[in-house]
């Protein structure tokens, strides 16, 4: 009888399950299958993770049934959802739900929930140190999620709840990537002040997660938060003037301020930013002890930027 187990991870093709499915696809040993669930099977993300040796299913998070079907004898789940692609809290939170009901329903033996704060737990609704945001929420990308937990317990699924960090890449090729200024000056603007940013390698979020499936008795029932680095935005600037080949400066600009600038979700970031600046909490849950002892080969920041910075034009 094969020793194998299958893995299940939703959300293969983006940046954190990504990480997960190469850590799997990638182990010599050959111990675990990854199960890449997909809404598109037929994508080019999803055929590249096939021609790698994945197991391509097709489900979809509002789906139940089909979540029933991708997770049925699958030894592990990795869940997750997208606030970015439905700008729904509940609709995420909804879609946490049907995972782990499904998970509970085919006995999947250990789930990662990829979860964060619900931060209305420091900041109730009526409280106007916060703006609340429209839905009755105050960062809803992650309360969303935080509100999901419970769904997972509830289901008696044994559950590890992963608490992740910032992406590095999001301040290269995403929505965190400095802007040239009004004398052009790349600027990574942000309510941050002195705060230091837990961050990590989105690959690296893969590689712990796959380090926790291959020990569940350890890790069932626990939270866990994971980072490389804490960095202030100082420190992020002056190194990624090295991605980029030119300047790039830190500007802490204050919350309120930051709520009314002239693009989408203005507003969710700068309560996003808050609350990792304020005290409660945020960084000291996320570890970078544990994150090392899961992922012995994790890169820090300086790490980081030298391997990005190997991989980029000398201008972006």
């Amino acid at each position: 009888m094969s020793d194998t187990r299958t893995i299940a991870v939703v959300g293969p093709t983006g940046a954190t399950a990504g990480g997960l499915a190469r850590a799997i696809l990638s182990d010599p040993t050959d111990r675990y299958v990854c199960r890449a669930i997909s809404r598109d099977p037929g994508s080019a993300a999803a055929q590249a993770l096939a021609e790698q040796g994945a197991e391509v299913v097709q489900a979809d998070l509002d789906d139940y049934d089909s979540l029933v079907r991708a997770f049925d004898g699958a030894d592990g789940a990795f869940c997750m959802t997208n606030f970015f692609v439905t700008f729904s809290a509940e609709q995420e939170t909804a879609q946490a739900a049907n995972q782990a009901r499904a998970a509970a329903t085919v006995g999947v033996g250990h789930v990662i929930w990829s979860t964060a704060e619900d931060t209305r737990r420091w900041y109730p609704l009526d409280d106007d140190r916060m703006p609340t945001l429209p839905g009755g929420y105050k960062v809803p990308n992650w309360d969303g999620k935080g509100e999901g937990d419970r769904f997972f317990a509830e289901a008696g699924v044994p559950t590890t709840y992963l608490l992740t960090p910032f992406h590095w890449e999001a301040f290269v090729d995403g929505l965190g990537a400095p802007q040239p200024g009004p004398d052009g000056v790349r600027t990574l603007a942000m309510p941050l002040g002195e705060a230091p940013l837990p961050g990590i390698a989105a690959e690296d979020i893969g590689r712990c997660a796959y380090a926790i499936f291959q020990d569940p008795a350890r890790y069932v029932g626990e939270t866990l938060g994971i980072a490389a680095d804490h960095t202030t935005g100082d420190d992020l600037a002056a190194r990624l003037s090295e991605v980029y080949g030119e300047p790039v400066r830190y500007q802490h600009v204050p919350a309120e301020v930051f709520r009314e600038l002239p693009f989408p979700a203005a507003d969710l970031a700068a309560n996003m930013f808050q609350f990792v600046a304020e005290d409660n909490g945020y960084g000291e849950r996320r570890d970078v002890g544990l994150t090392r002892a899961l992922n012995p080969s994790l890169a820090g920041f300086t790490e980081w930027v030298t391997a990005t910075r190997a991989r980029m034009p000398v201008h972006i």
